[in-house]
């Protein structure tokens, strides 16, 4: 008599492993928004020149006007309005799912583990930067000449500017990626714009960018390990807040900065 047999389940070629990240957005949705900044950066910055222009330096040039830093620093806040809206939009309105549960916005269990890794970030790339060749004069400098300036500068470093940087570059960007290629690959390939975004700010220097390239390697790394932007977030906020209250306590006040300080600002 012949035996029964069953049929067993076979894997196939075809049987793949599961992504490390499967957004509920795609790449095209990335660009989207990615394209909606950079056409509200344009928006922006005409908007504020103008009305400082108009109002405030009515004796200056239109274009003297937009040179100045505390309207690229105004221009560069107005800008975050329309990007986190457009952000939210997305998620939102297309998908009909929270923002903030969608890009995995929660605290890790140890905050001060995250601020620590983010001050730590900070001393080492500090050292790598004094061994490597660092240019003489970048823009940024000169957004720190006054010390009102510097104070909005130094606000915007633990506020805005990291909040809206990773909600986009390791909330948006990182998970798409890292579904196509991989953890490793996401965490690179989303650290390169950030790095890319930042090198006008320091005149293309290249060791500016390694820096920074540096520390979106790190954010990128947190949020992949930890499934957190908002862990991510922190490291941001510590490595920027470091180098804020060192330059203060160093320029007292941000009323003496020397030009190798104005470095540490590399945000």
């Amino acid at each position: 008599m012949l035996a029964s047999s069953e049929e067993a389940p076979v894997s196939t070629l075809t049987d793949r492993p599961a992504p490390v990240e499967n957004p509920i957005w795609n790449g095209w949705d990335v660009l989207l928004i990615a394209a909606l900044t950079f056409l509200s950066m344009i928006v922006s910055q005409f908007g504020v020149t103008t009305v400082a222009h108009r109002f405030w330096f009515p004796n200056d040039s239109w274009r003297e006007t937009f040179q100045k830093p505390i309207v690229l620093i105004i221009s560069q806040c107005v800008l975050y309005v329309p990007v986190a809206l457009s952000m939210i939009a997305l998620i939102e309105g297309k998908y009909q799912t929270s923002f903030w549960q969608a890009v995995y916005w929660n605290w890790p269990r140890s905050i001060w583990k995250m601020i620590t890794i983010g001050a730590a970030m900070l001393l080492v790339l500090t050292v790598m930067e004094n061994l490597l060749p660092a240019p003489k004069d970048t823009p940024f400098e000169h957004l720190l000449d006054r010390p009102r300036d510097a104070y909005l500068i130094g606000f915007i470093a633990v506020t805005l500017g990291p909040l809206l940087e990773e909600l986009f570059f390791r909330g948006l960007l990182y998970p798409v990626l890292a579904r196509r290629w991989g953890m490793v690959w996401g965490v690179l390939l989303s650290a390169l714009p950030f790095a890319l975004l930042h090198l006008q700010q320091y005149g293309y220097a290249w060791v500016a960018f390694l820096v920074v390239l540096m520390v979106g390697i790190v954010c990128g790394s947190v949020r992949a390990l930890t499934k957190s932007v908002g862990a991510s977030f922190l490291v941001h906020v510590a490595y920027n807040g470091t180098e804020m209250l060192i330059a203060l306590v160093a320029t007292r006040g941000f009323t003496h900065m020397p030009k190798a300080l104005a470095m540490l600002f590399l945000q």
